[in-house]
């Protein structure tokens, strides 16, 4: 039971259902009220010149005094006839003077507020006009009233009552009659109707909200594959749907944490093995010579030291390039966009890297076009990723291979490609080119491999100028690294 009250259905059909009682309550009291209305009025109506009749009948004995032995008889026959009226004679503020009703009953009044009486004998106002019952305090019913010189100085009002004490329990009858009767079932029947197929409706409109409930639990208790079938397009739908795509964003980042994680591992021990190896060199280098120093050869010492000074370059170069890529991924470096020209930058890349190919034996090229191909970037960043594209396709270019650098105009852009006669990357592999310490040839060294963080580096550069990178590459044939940069044009 706690259960189903607690629930959003069995809230929703306690309040629907304490509504519509009361609606019905307040139904049934406006239709009696609205009957008793109509009874006074119907009633106030039909008799609205009794008063004045009687008036004309009473005069001929009130002329002289307030003698009430001459009308008694009148007003006993009528009380017969009628026994609802009651019969009030007051003077000019509204005092008793005489009366004419049921012996039995006292006069709780003494005198009547003449207001209603006045808006009565005006005519102005609408029917009904209730005034005050005598024999009750606060109580006010339909009258009728007519002015009335009552001896030689009173002008008075002769006031009747049409609903007396006896017609009381009229008024109960009325409250309890067929009409009302039969309203109040067909309104206890329609709001017992309402109910049921309003409770059916809400039964239907819950349900989907316990369905999604039953989703969103699984998918707390690691089910993250739930999802809720949308088949509408109202709040409901629009709520299945956003959290169909929390789910599924929950879902990537999970699946992009893990990936971090499992890339963050693998940084330690790359960078881990980067450094130790050349530190256990020059360690070791350092050791001998300090243990042979005195009979170490020149041309030994010589060599010696040139091992350790490589290893120190490569160990700096190492360290700063984390510390660009770090700060690439963390985008603490943004570009800033000039106007140059990308075929006299990369004639002055490839003339940087001539000597390094020459002396690795590989035909590095340049196919530049007659046209300067303005392009706006930041200089510095596109000199970076180019260099690295090239020092790239060196170093898996075997001796007599050929390194190849190309522009050419691709709409509104201009496209840059980079490519090789080297080993090639196997199709498997190509997208994890671009991860930090990725090497097509695992067994290469650092010092014959470079660092394995210039194709990430690169990549962060050309993502920060909009541009991505396209690779294309036969195992033993060679690899083509393409990217676009958008053209400048000059106002």
């Amino acid at each position: 039971m706690n259960k189903f009250i607690n629930s959003l259905y069995g809230r929703i059909s306690a309040v629907f259902l304490i509504l519509l009682l009361i609606v019905g309550v307040v139904q049934i009291l406006i239709t009696i009220n609205s009957s008793l209305k109509f009874v006074w009025e119907s009633e106030q109506h039909l008799n609205r010149n009794l008063a004045q009749d009687l008036a004309n009948e009473f005069k001929p004995f009130l002329t002289d005094s307030l003698g009430t032995e001459g009308i008694e008889h009148t007003i006993h026959h009528l009380m017969v006839m009628n026994p609802r009226v009651e019969i009030y004679l007051l003077d000019e503020v509204g005092q008793i003077l005489a009366f004419f009703a049921d012996p039995k009953k006292k006069v709780k009044r003494d005198s009547v507020c003449l207001e209603p009486i006045r808006d009565f004998l005006s005519g102005e106002d609408k029917l009904p006009i209730l005034g005050d019952d005598p024999r009750h305090i606060g109580r006010k019913k339909p009258f009728s009233a007519s002015t009335l010189k009552i001896g030689s100085d009173i002008d008075g009002f002769l006031y009747v009552i049409l609903g007396g004490e006896k017609y009381d329990s009229t008024i109960a009858m009325i409250k309890e009659s067929y009409i009302i009767r039969t309203t109040a079932i067909n309104l206890g029947l329609v709001c017992l109707s309402t109910g049921i197929i309003g409770l059916i409706l809400f039964a239907f409109l819950t349900i989907r909200f316990r369905k999604m409930t039953t989703v969103v639990k699984k998918f707390e208790q690691g089910e993250f594959e739930e999802r809720i079938d949308i088949k509408s397009n109202d709040e409901i739908g629009q709520l299945a749907s956003a959290f169909n795509q929390m789910a599924d964003t929950i879902v990537a980042n999970m699946d992009e944490l893990k990936r971090t994680d499992h890339l963050r591992r693998e940084l330690i021990a790359n960078v881990s093995h980067d450094l130790r190896s050349p530190l256990a060199s020059m360690q070791g280098y350092l050791e001998t010579i300090l243990m042979k120093d005195s009979s170490l050869s020149i041309p030994d010492r010589k060599k010696y030291l040139q091992i350790i000074y490589d290893n120190t370059t490569m160990l700096s170069r190492l360290v700063s390039e984390l510390f660009e890529l770090s700060k690439l991924d963390a985008k603490q470096v943004q570009p800033k966009p000039e106007a140059f020209s990308m075929a006299e930058l990369t004639q002055d890349v490839v003339m940087k890297f001539k000597p390094e190919a020459e002396s690795r034996k590989v035909d590095l090229q340049a196919s530049l076009p007659e046209d300067l191909l303005m392009v706006k970037a930041d200089i510095g960043m596109i000199e970076r990723a180019l260099s690295n594209f090239i020092d790239n396709a060196l170093q898996y270019t075997p001796e007599k291979g050929t390194v190849t650098v190309g522009l050419s105009k691709n709409h509104n852009k201009v496209r840059v490609v980079v490519s090789d006669t080297g080993v090639g990357i196997p199709e498997e592999q190509i997208p994890l080119v671009f991860e930090r310490f990725f090497r097509v040839e695992k067994s290469r060294s650092r010092s014959s491999g470079g660092t394995g963080l210039g194709l990430a580096i690169a990549k962060r550069i050309l993502e920060l100028h909009e541009s991505t990178i396209s690779v294309e590459s036969v195992e033993q044939e060679g690899t083509t690294f393409s990217f676009d940069l958008k053209t400048f044009h000059a106002n």
